[in-house]
């Protein structure tokens, strides 16, 4: 059991049975507990979670539809609705099984309930493990704006236990695995180079692996939790990976983790211009990411919807579009103010 100290909680990585999970049942024995689980955890995980812990036998169960395109507040006000009917207190326990979507708005939902309830996350996706599940950002989305609204809050700990990715599609490990590349790109080029080897044989996950990517993210969290300097660099790919994933999210539903990996090319495509990216470097990128990514086929109209999005991106400040961009693989700056005619040229270039 590795156990990775997260600051005002820890991240267990090993089996669910080995794990504290069942004393920090413990520590709630006369709570009640509530798990939350989408339609893919409810068939796949939750039996197995519920027989292995007697302490679950009585809990109750709250079904969400799968799809990042319900993490929307509308869903939100249904749980809080069954929270208050099961008479849930701000002393009971919020389990969250699932995928960055249910550890997204199940952390949420728990954080604003009688102004906190206490939750814990058990991510099932390599996307919750190795990113969603891990340093308190909590929210749901505004129709297509990804995460408008939410708040940082840490859960008791998270519990992440790998078997769970048995259960998984390979475009499932794929989303999680944009994220781990992304950990290389804005930090250790070794560690890019080594989650690339990774997607030869995608269904063995390198357990070293996930927690040096998992190792990545919690130190800048920990540096920065407020997300005010350093945590930024986590961002890379995401300014124009979430227009990408709100645009298109009713038609193609590109996976989260899809989007992004599309981001990252096309901001370090801006890298080479506005970051001195060199060549090589980009090249490299745009091999692996076009060969393991579709990048869809913008059309003129896609184009203007995404970059008018880009308006109402999250980071922004003070009317100006901030992002990452990265003058090498492994290295990566934050903050950096560009124009909605940059990123439509960038667009363009990848137009089919």
């Amino acid at each position: 059991m590795e156990c990775i100290d997260a600051g005002d909680y820890k991240i267990e990585l090993g089996g669910l049975l080995a794990s504290s999970f069942e004393q920090l049942l413990a520590g709630y024995a006369s709570a009640k507990k509530v798990i939350i689980v989408d339609e893919n955890t409810h068939e796949h995980c939750l039996s197995s979670l519920i027989t292995s812990f007697e302490a679950l036998n009585e809990a109750e169960v709250i079904l969400l539809p799968e799809g990042e395109e319900n993490k929307q507040m509308e869903v939100a006000f249904g749980v809080w609705e069954a929270l208050t009917e099961y008479e849930i207190s701000r002393h009971d326990l919020i389990i969250n099984l699932g995928g960055g979507m249910i550890t997204d708005i199940g952390g949420f939902i728990a954080s604003c309930f009688k102004r906190g309830c206490s939750f814990v996350n058990i991510p099932t996706s390599l996307l919750g493990m190795v990113d969603a599940s891990i340093g308190g950002k909590t929210g749901v989305s505004l129709g297509h704006f990804k995460n408008q609204i939410g708040v940082f809050s840490n859960p008791k700990a998270v519990f992440i236990d790998t078997s769970f990715l048995e259960t998984l599609p390979s475009v499932e490990l794929y989303s999680g695995l944009a994220e781990m590349i992304k950990h290389g790109l804005i930090q250790d080029k070794m560690l890019f180079n080594r989650v690339v080897e990774q997607y030869s044989d995608v269904k063995q996950l390198n357990q070293v692996l996930l927690k040096d990517c998992i190792e990545v993210k919690n130190t800048l969290v920990k540096q920065d939790p407020m997300e005010l300097g350093l945590r930024k660099k986590l961002n890379f790919g995401h300014t124009v990976g979430h227009a990408i994933e709100g645009h298109y999210m009713n038609s193609l539903k590109l996976s989260h983790g899809h989007a992004i990996a599309i981001g990252m090319l096309i901001e370090a495509f801006i890298s080479i211009e506005h970051a001195s990216l060199n060549e090589d470097d980009f090249k490299c990128i745009e091999k692996f990411i076009t060969s393991n990514y579709v990048v869809p086929n913008f059309t003129e109209e896609d184009i203007d919807s995404m970059v008018e999005m880009l308006g109402n991106d999250k980071k922004n400040r003070g009317g100006e579009i901030l992002t990452c961009l990265i003058p090498e693989i492994g290295v990566c700056n934050y903050d950096i103010s560009l124009s909605k005619k940059v990123f439509f040229e960038a667009f363009k270039a990848f137009k089919k």
